[in-house]
């Protein structure tokens, strides 16, 4: 059975976190092929795109338009139940005997065995110690070394031996779904005295077992990590995983690895860029839905290339990657955000925090959030209603200051909104952010805001 790799971006998703994922995840997949059709006994890997929050509007769209799947949905890259029960468990019918059971489990070496219904439903497990305390009950007839009590023993014992599962079943079962984390399901498993637990799905069916061994492994999920490298910004519980890979265009973070890895940390203006690259340097084509896919999260992350954190690498893999889908680079941008909903209905958390980081400066951590647009009118007479969101968000996450980039993307600059102790903006930007301040100029987050801030 394959090794499962997860390929996650950051929180609060933004196209290219979603897009690098997908791409990636395509890519490695299909080099997996190839190293098994040279070498079948290699170690197998498939690998799965996932997100860490809902899809940006434009990225369900793309992925819609040319029939991509979109990455998983998780929360947490902690260890699970799934990550280490045994799948499809022996099992008996309900009107097996005792002397299958026995047989069932000489054969295949375990400690207990699953008892199905008519329905192929679970219906209860019969161990080792089931089978020895039945046949130690019939000791109960040796009351002497008489030979008609040693007679009544062997009968019952005989007898046994064609008694139906059923009548036996183990009365104090550890019941796990297969999402529930390892850790928490731990304990429970340990003190059981069947030394292991049954993992029901929402019908059922029993679909694993886990026993006192597989917790003993404390098993890590493989990781790779697109479009980010800290660990703010990364799963809950990535410090418990395995960081296998990063992919990114960000400055170096603390994401740190026990081993040496793959890191590929390249000064351009999108993860895509990096990943349509990978594919270049391999030798695998690029299907026109992954190009697609591609193309738009480097249209979003450089603005349709007039970001200043935009380079000729990305200007040259986006005509690459429009010659595949058949579009004009420019009109393909146009068309990427004008999937962006409208701005006077987006709810007011998406327009705020759908692309937002949090950033640790000193002792202290900020939000800084952005979103583009092509209507800042639109967004700007909902100020009251953003700014209010914003000062709950501060609170909540105990924030210094939440900055907000309304950027208008024909206009090519920013309203910078600022919630908190702004003196820090002021003093790098040369404003007075008590009030919503227009910065001309100002497209990229990462460059031309994030950058001078953690540098001040």
């Amino acid at each position: 059975m394959p090794t499962p790799v997860l390929i996650v971006g950051h929180k609060n998703p933004d196209n290219d976190s979603i897009a690098a994922a997908v791409g990636y995840a395509y890519l490695k997949n299909e080099l997996m092929k190839q190293t098994l059709e040279n070498d079948p006994s290699a170690e197998k890997f498939t690998y799965i795109p996932a997100r860490l929050g809902p899809l940006p509007q434009e990225s369900e769209a793309i992925l819609n338009e040319y029939s991509v799947e979109a990455p998983e949905a998780i929360n947490h890259v902690h260890a699970r139940i799934q990550d280490v029960m045994t799948p499809d468990p022996i099992w008996l019918s309900e009107d097996s005997t005792l002397v299958d059971a026995g047989r069932l489990l000489r054969k295949h070496n375990k400690r207990a065995v699953v008892v199905k219904d008519k329905d192929d439903k679970y219906a209860g497990l019969v161990s080792l110690r089931t089978i020895a305390n039945r046949y130690i009950s019939a000791m109960d007839h040796c009351e002497s070394d008489s030979a008609q009590d040693l007679e009544n023993a062997a009968n019952d014992l005989a007898s046994s031996l064609s008694q139906s599962v059923s009548e036996l079943l183990e009365d104090e079962v550890v019941f796990l779904n297969k999402g529930d984390l390892l850790k928490d399901a731990a304990e429970p498993i340990l003190m059981s005295e069947l030394r292991e637990g049954v993992v029901l799905d929402e019908d059922g069916h029993c679909i694993g077992i886990v026993t006192r061994t597989d917790v003993a492994k404390h098993p890590k999920r493989k990781v790779i990590l697109v479009d980010h490298n800290e660990r703010s910004q990364a799963a809950n519980g990535i410090d418990e995983a395995e960081v296998v890979e990063i992919i990114d265009h960000h400055r170096i973070g603390d994401v740190s690895t026990s081993n040496p890895i793959h890191f590929l940390n390249l000064p351009v203006g999108s993860s895509a860029t990096i990943v349509a690259l990978q594919f270049m340097e391999h030798d695998v084509e690029i299907p026109k839905g992954i190009a697609a896919v591609l193309l738009s999260a480097i249209m979003t992350d450089t603005v349709i290339l007039k970001s200043p954190t935009a380079t000729p690498i990305d200007e040259e893999v986006a005509e690459m990657l429009a010659a595949i889908v058949g579009e004009p680079v420019k009109d393909f941008g146009m068309k990427v955000l004008s999937y962006r909903g409208g701005d006077a209905d987006l709810p007011i958390e998406k327009l705020v925090t759908a692309d937002s980081k949090e950033f640790v400066v000193g002792d202290d951590t900020i939000l800084i959030a952005q979103h583009e647009t092509v209507t800042l009118d639109v967004v700007m007479q909902r100020e009251e209603e953003i700014r209010a969101f914003l000062k709950e968000l501060r609170e909540k996450h105990d924030y210094a200051y939440v900055l907000l980039l309304v950027t208008d993307i024909f206009e090519e600059g920013s309203m910078f909104i600022v919630e908190g102790l702004h003196g820090q903006v002021d003093r790098v930007f040369g404003i007075d952010s008590s009030k919503s301040t227009w910065v001309p100029g100002i497209l990229s987050r990462k460059k031309q805001v994030a950058a001078p801030l953690l540098e001040s």
